[in-house]
């Protein structure tokens, strides 16, 4: 196969991230797009001459042309439309996180194993270029066992409102969200190991503070100040079989005095900083080393990150590489995310068989 055919389900904003990507990419060729606003389906479809144009996904997955689709939808539609994808005969790179629940993860798994195609999760820091780098320290041994790490992604105001907002579409709110972009990225570097018990707190203190005035922050298309009905913040301890640790604390709305993200790992040979720059730290002839890559983007690029893993995306689909971010690791993030709201709730640790 020299050319892609993509299909694009759901037109919100993160939609066009994926889109500039494929766009950009010679290997593939944007065929249909789907969203329910046809009016900005048909908008999108102009901008980036796209053939096809639906408002039911149904009948973009019928066109067998289309050989892969990016699914950009409320997180609790991710499994019908993966599965029904999957089922199609269609590759997936569904956007984080895979789903809402650890039932329809599982449900998820089974369908790319049933099927034999290939189901990629949208975690797209793990495409990051810094990550790049430090991924071949750590492959190296550089940083020796990693232990520990904690990452934090503060927002003092910052809901996005909408379906963002409404925990029945969104399964949650900045844990979901924001948080499983970095305690994935720490799992990743950790090597994956299998977790073993998870202590969580929610807190809903403050709600979404519409009535703040000067200060402006991202709004989503259906923003309504009245719909609330996801946590405030999220912080967690996570331990790992092989006696690693994560701590992680996220928030879209705290009395913070700014924005923050701070995003670690610590090896017993070595660590790294990761947000807001990638800096190694080391020993050397019994002296602290600080390393400072130079690379062009030391820290996160969010459009080059996505880029790059629409790449990936399409090699993998062409045969090329295998996946870095299979449905098996989306799998055991909800199990995490879900086990954090559980703790938080039940107000104990939850421990995994």
């Amino acid at each position: 196969m020299s050319e892609l055919k993509i299909g694009l389900i759901g037109n919100g904003s993160i939609s066009e991230s994926h889109l500039s990507a494929y766009q950009a990419n010679p290997k593939v060729k944007l065929w249909a797009i789907s969203d329910l606003n046809e009016a900005r389906a048909q908008e999108t479809a102009k901008k980036y001459g796209i053939p096809h144009v639906y408002t039911d996904y149904h009948d973009l997955l019928a066109n067998t042309e289309v050989g892969a689709v990016s699914i950009c939808t409320w997180n609790n539609t991710h499994a019908e439309i993966s599965i029904a994808a999957l089922e199609a005969g269609k590759d997936v790179l569904c956007e984080k996180p895979l789903c809402k629940t650890v039932d329809e993860a599982l449900k998820i798994e089974e369908a790319v194993q049933r099927t034999g195609r290939l189901l990629q999760v949208g975690y797209v820091r793990r495409h990051a270029s810094n990550i790049g780098v430090l991924k071949k320290f750590i492959d190296a041994g550089d940083l020796g066992e990693i232990y520990f790490a904690k990452a934090s992604i503060i927002r003092r105001l910052g809901n996005p409102g909408g379906w963002f907002a409404d925990k029945e579409r969104s399964g949650g709110g900045p844990l979901i969200d924001i948080g499983v972009h970095v305690i994935d990225l720490c799992w990743y570097l950790m090597g994956r190991p299998k977790v073993t018990s998870v202590s969580g707190n929610t807190y809903s203190k403050l709600g979404n503070r519409s009535h703040i005035e000067n200060f402006s922050f991202y709004q989503a298309a259906d923003y309504d100040a009245s719909l609330n009905t996801v946590e405030d913040m999220a912080n967690a301890l996570v331990r790992f079989e092989n006696g690693a640790s994560l701590m992680v604390d996220v928030s879209f709305s705290l009395h913070a005095k700014m924005n923050s993200a701070q995003v670690n790992i610590y090896g017993d040979k070595g660590g790294a900083e990761i947000e807001p720059a990638l800096s190694i730290v080391t020993e050397k002839h019994n002296t602290i080393i600080n390393i400072e890559p130079q690379i062009s983007e030391p820290g996160f690029n969010f459009q080059e990150a996505f880029d790059n893993e629409i790449n990936h995306f399409v090699d993998a689909c062409l045969g090329l590489i295998e996946t870095n971010s299979p449905v098996e690791d989306g799998v055991e993030m909800i199990k995490i995310l879900n086990a954090i709201y559980q703790s938080a709730e039940e107000g104990r640790e939850i421990h995994f068989g």
